[in-house]
């Protein structure tokens, strides 16, 4: 038997996007037992800008029991998923749609949640409480585009603009801001004059959302690769999330190696590490998700610059021991986040490391990868990404120090062909063990960490091959 998609939805599109069968099959369903039913949010906003989106969401006139019970009518599997706001999920064939009734939102106590959510007697008043106007559209495969806010007209504008007074908007849920930042990242938009005013305004306001949340919408940010630029247009708002970043505002670093002061200077290390990742000159693949644990560090790289700023005799400013000092700010910045325990280690390896000198030497090479490596850590990437971080800080300082690039390419292919001839650099990746010494003789104890120790540098300084045989013929001579 045909479903009643076939006949009436037929061929319905949006900006030439056509929505799956299985939320047409929801909107089907909800409207066979006399309810309205519109599909919103972020596919009809991705539609219009000619972008695809596999995540549908279904505004409906009835309350979520009777849209639970309209679908189950038409053998379609519901999880009562968000019942508290009004909200079931709808599961067609693995797709899952979320069914949402119309609301309105109560006086948000917390500067978050609202204390009570209210039905709306009509999908007009449901978009109202929306927050963007790019996000306050509906579509129906029959009647069409609902816009009451010109949402298509700031996306042609490429503006992201709040719904009705910004202020009241942030004032009712105040991670809106960090969603309006995420979004004009994201989108490549700016936002609309007034609705920026009351960013920086409202950015106190910030305080009183979890941590935990702020943490997501910042590591959203960091992904679109535009990163830089939210620091540059709006840095009241991402020093109210990061409170820390605040003192490297106008920090003069008083040294001719750098153009910017600190908090500049990080902004466009962002840019640049977010920019060249998605470079294919540079090898990058604009196609790939940016690392997550590159952005963090090139955001908190610099962080302890300020606690560790000294001047010399001459005038010139230092900041010996940031790096150190950074890493661990950066490890209490991402976990009052919750960031995962993976992408903070990794992220404070780089910011660990990303000022210490190398050179284009073998040695020096396989130290650097011994530093790196850890367990769980994935050392070629992170190499990789150490000097990918390096490069965007060397092109976030003054020009004049942009010719250390060629040799942070060079010390790169030096390190891939390290890692393809497969030389030693940690005493996991050495060709001997501490059984095989034992099978030649040696004593089992401390002795056997000191001879694999001595092994390892022994071969990372070239002396020694990293085969089997001929370290096992080193370690035991000189344990001699």
């Amino acid at each position: 038997m045909e479903h009643m998609t076939d006949i009436a939805f037929a061929g319905s599109a949006l900006n030439g996007a056509v929505p799956s069968a299985a939320a047409l099959r929801v909107l089907e369903a909800l409207e066979t037992q006399g309810l309205e039913a519109w599909l919103v949010g972020g596919w009809v906003r991705d539609a219009l800008m000619g972008v695809a989106c596999h995540d549908i969401d279904v505004c409906c006139s009835g309350s979520w029991e009777q849209s639970a019970a309209a679908l189950r009518e038409r053998d379609i599997d519901v999880v009562e998923s968000g019942t508290k706001f009004g909200g079931i999920t709808a599961v067609v064939d693995g797709e899952r749609i979320e069914v949402t009734a119309y609301r309105l939102d109560g006086f948000y106590s917390d500067g978050r949640h609202p204390e009570q959510v209210v039905r709306a007697s009509c999908v007009e008043e449901d978009l109202a409480r929306r927050d963007f106007t790019v996000n306050a559209m509906a579509w129906h495969p029959q009647r069409g585009l609902l816009d009451l806010y010109d949402g298509r007209g700031d996306i042609e504008r490429r503006v992201i603009r709040a719904v009705g007074e910004p202020r009241r908007r942030f004032e009712e849920d105040a991670l809106r801001m960090l969603r309006a930042v995420r979004f004009a990242c994201r989108l490549d938009f700016v936002i609309e004059e007034q609705t920026a005013k009351a960013l920086a305004t409202c950015a106190p306001l910030l305080d009183q959302v979890a941590r935990e949340r702020v943490g997501i919408e910042l590591n959203g940010m960091l992904l679109t690769r535009h990163g830089g630029d939210a620091l540059l247009r709006y840095p009241e708002l991402m020093c109210a999330a990061i409170p820390e970043l605040a003192a490297s505002r106008g920090f003069d670093q008083r040294t001719q190696y750098h153009a910017f002061d600190v908090y500049d200077h990080v902004a466009r290390v962002l840019t640049v590490a977010g920019e060249l990742s998605s470079s294919r000159i540079d090898g990058g693949d604009p196609t790939s998700p940016v690392s997550a644990s590159l952005m963090w560090a090139a955001l908190l790289h610099d962080i302890a610059k300020p606690d560790c700023f000294t001047v010399d005799e001459n005038g010139r400013g230092h900041f010996y021991g940031h790096p150190e000092r950074g890493a661990k700010v950066a490890r209490d910045i991402m976990r009052r986040f919750s960031c995962n325990n993976d992408l903070i280690r990794d992220a404070c390896l780089l910011i660990r490391f990303h000022d210490e000198p190398m050179r284009p030497t073998r040695e020096r090479l396989l130290y650097m990868m011994g530093n790196i490596a850890g367990e769980g850590v994935d050392t070629h990437r992170l190499m990789d990404e150490l000097f990918d971080l390096k490069r965007a800080d060397t092109l976030g300082k003054a020009p004049s120090c942009f010719y250390y690039v060629e040799d942070i390419e060079h010390m790169r292919a030096m390190t891939h062909e390290l890692f393809e001839s497969g030389e030693a650099y940690s005493i996991k990746t050495l060709a001997l063990t501490g059984g095989d010494l034992i099978a030649a003789g040696m004593t089992p104890g401390p002795q056997i960490g000191a001879a694999l120790k001595r092994a390892l540098e022994a071969t990372m300084r070239g002396e020694v091959a990293n085969e089997r045989e001929d370290l096992l013929a080193y370690a035991i001579s000189s344990s001699c």
